[in-house]
């Protein structure tokens, strides 16, 4: 966990930073909306991997996808740990039974 936390601060780092100098930066000044969508793409990107098979393809395609949910949640200021307090709140409960006490369910 401690690598996604160190992510997460350097993600926090270059907002608002110049988004000529970082990836990170450009995805942030592009807005929310952008940081989804490239979210979607890597995520589709890793389950045509994780369907072909290739595990350092996916492996390749997981950590992206883990860099760009992160880079979302900062685009909308959720903090990695208020999504690994919801994580923790949720365990020890089926998930047939969590996802039916959600209202949207």
């Amino acid at each position: 966990m401690r690598t996604l936390e160190k992510l997460e601060q350097v993600i926090a780092a270059r907002k608002g930073t110049n988004p000529d100098s970082s990836w990170t930066a450009k995805l942030l000044a592009k807005g929310p909306e952008k940081c989804a969508e490239k979210f979607g793409e890597e995520a589709i990107e890793a389950i045509i991997e994780a369907i072909k098979g290739d595990q350092e393809k996916l492996t390749a395609e997981a950590a992206d996808v883990l860099y760009h949910l992160l880079v979302m949640l900062a685009s909308r200021d959720v903090a990695l740990s208020t999504v690994l307090s919801e994580l923790e709140r949720r365990q020890g409960t089926s998930g047939i039974a969590e996802k039916a006490s959600r209202p949207d369910s």
